[in-house]
């Protein structure tokens, strides 16, 4: 698995935005196993590295850590988490529950302010697909799954779906950087956009789940490979 390719830093770069661009390079050479479990993350190090002070690497390792991907332990210093296979599976299998439940309650309470939204980002998917190009395609669909959040018009929903779905980003931006899955993303995005569109809130429902079980089967698939990594030898 290929670490996403991480744009470089300028010295131009805002404290914020040297942040989000270690942040994004840590967290793929994470996922592709260059950085293995048990590995401590040096801030001195990684500031060298990245030609920055401690504290765009400090808020880097807090967003790491808030993703579950590191161990951030007092006095000792970050560790780069092993997650077990089923704890993956388990979140997955929330977010599918959260995620189902908006798409139902979008395809009833939807506006149209909602399916102007939802049709954008849908299409906006689109033309990332068509150029290949991953970046903006993680980007769209990003919002693509914020809209129908919002169109559930359950705020309380929302923040939750939201808080687990920022928990599970890394694996969501990885599997986005996958060959092929682009266009098998687009397949199960229009089905979801024709049920919700259509107030289909059985269809709504049944057709987000199975798109989550695409996304938690990869997940799954590169815990298994980090845990193989971590392996004694």
């Amino acid at each position: 698995m290929n670490s996403p390719k991480i744009p470089p830093l300028t010295k131009a770069a805002s404290g914020t935005t040297r942040a989000s661009f270690i942040t994004a390079a840590l967290e793929g050479e994470i996922l592709a196993g260059e950085l293995r479990p048990g590995v401590r993350l040096d801030e001195e190090g990684i500031g060298r590295r990245f030609g920055v002070s401690r504290t765009p690497v400090r808020e880097a390792l807090k967003h790491l850590a808030s993703a579950g991907l590191i161990n951030i332990k007092p006095h000792t210093g970050a560790f780069v988490t092993s997650l077990t296979v089923d704890v993956v599976f388990e979140m997955f299998e929330m977010m599918a529950v959260l995620e189902s439940a908006c798409s139902a309650l979008a395809s009833r309470r939807h506006n149209a302010e909602d399916r102007l939204m939802l049709v954008a980002a849908h299409h906006a998917c689109g033309k990332a697909a068509k150029h290949k190009d991953s970046q903006r395609f993680y980007e769209s669909n990003k919002r693509f799954h914020e809209a129908v959040y919002a169109a559930s018009h359950n705020s309380y929903l929302e923040a939750q779906t939201l808080n687990l779905r920022n928990r599970l980003e890394a694996y969501r931006r990885a599997a986005t950087f996958h060959s092929g899955l682009m266009s098998v993303t687009m397949t199960e995005h229009e089905r979801i956009v024709e049920a919700i569109l259509t107030m289909d809130e059985a269809g709504a429902a049944e057709m987000m789940r199975g798109h989550l079980d695409t996304l938690r089967d990869d997940a799954v698939s590169i815990t298994k490979a980090l845990n193989r990594l971590a392996e004694p030898r």
